[in-house]
């Protein structure tokens, strides 16, 4: 078994080696993997004037799963958009064509009191955002700068999907509710854009397929205001990329810091892309404060969907509730006055707790 790991900028250096140091612990329950490190985003640049070098490219193609910190420097936020550190992550996803990407957002009992939500609106979340991965706006085309014949700048970029696009997403979103509580929300914006009625109208024929999974569809607007005043209705919520960009970042904060949420990015096949939802936080990055346990829990979500070990998967995640348990707490998750630990404490803690 092979893993790429892309520690990519900022905390991702640091956040990184912790989630590799628990799988390392886990040789002594049989886990035996190769890890090979690679650079992307800032560092791509860095290495190879690229935010995504071939030999990266050719590592995550051969690699059985990939794990990622974050990329983003604000020292290249003046290069051409092509050169952009956030860019080698968009191509790295559309090549491995890892279109579904799962953000679960669960509240630990032990980070009950870190959501900024009263406690008996968000006791006992567990929802399933699904976020369409390789359309959108953020790949659709026309898209550029220039200028119009008066002279005054403007800028483009195009919203497009292709009804296979939102077909195929669509059926993961109902096998996956499947096993949950069989419920899909869509989320679209069918009022205005006319992509979005495409994307509600493909979404019910898929449905049909699956008519034991209950299907409702919401403006995104709606659903933003909803999943602040009562989470806990949604279980799987379905949505186009741009939208479930937004609304996977306010879902992390329901169950108390963005730092707490994990993903994977899926394909057809069991190769998978694992990495934690927040960005490379540079105004912190080097400070070694970095909650590195989103890292952590996308490292369990690789053991289950990539390599189909529910069983250490499951150790992973106990671990962690066994650490937040004994009062362990990152600056983030800590409620005032609580002592707290740094990045790599904390990653120490989770591999001793295996």
């Amino acid at each position: 078994m092979l893993i790429a790991i892309l520690p990519g900028d900022g905390i991702g250096r640091e956040i990184v080696p912790e989630a590799v140091k628990v799988l390392r612990a886990l040789a002594s329950f049989g886990f035996d993997a190769t890890l090979e490190e690679a650079p992307i985003g800032g560092a791509g640049l860095e290495a190879a004037d690229d935010p995504l070098p071939p030999a990266t490219l050719d590592l995550a193609r051969r690699a059985d799963a990939i794990l990622l910190g974050a990329v983003g420097d604000p020292r290249y936020a003046n290069y051409p958009h092509g050169k952009l550190p956030g860019v080698g992550l968009r191509r790295l996803r559309k090549e491995l064509d890892l279109f579904a990407n799962f953000r679960p957002a669960r509240l630990l009992p032990e980070l009950r009191d870190a959501s900024t939500l009263k406690p008996e609106v968000v006791d006992g979340l567990d929802l399933l955002l699904l976020r369409e991965l390789t359309g959108d706006i953020y790949y659709g085309t026309p898209r550029g700068r220039g200028k119009t014949e008066a002279g005054e700048r403007e800028a483009v970029n195009t919203m497009r999907y292709r009804e296979s696009e939102i077909a195929r997403i669509g059926h993961v979103a109902f096998r996956v509710a499947r096993t949950r509580r069989g419920k899909v929300c869509s989320v679209d914006k069918a009022n205005v854009l006319e992509v979005m009625a495409l994307w509600r109208e493909v979404m019910t024929e898929v449905g049909r397929e699956y008519p034991d999974v209950e299907l409702t569809h919401m403006y995104v607007d709606a659903a933003a205001m909803q999943l602040v005043r009562a989470p806990k209705a949604f279980d799987v919520i379905v949505s186009p990329n741009l939208f479930g960009d937004i609304l996977s970042d306010q879902a992390a904060m329901l169950t108390g810091s963005i730092g707490m949420l994990a993903s994977a990015s899926l394909g057809a096949t069991t190769q998978g892309l694992y990495e934690p939802v927040h960005g490379s936080a540079p105004d912190i990055a080097g400070k070694g404060v970095a909650n590195p346990l989103a890292t952590i829990l996308s490292a369990a979500m690789m053991l289950r969907h990539s390599f189909g070990h529910e069983d250490l998967a499951a150790r992973v995640e106990t671990a962690v509730r066994r650490v937040l348990a004994e009062g362990w707490r990152t600056a983030d998750i800590a409620e005032p006055g609580r002592r707290t630990i740094g990045t790599r404490e904390m990653g120490e803690r989770v591999a001793a707790a295996l």
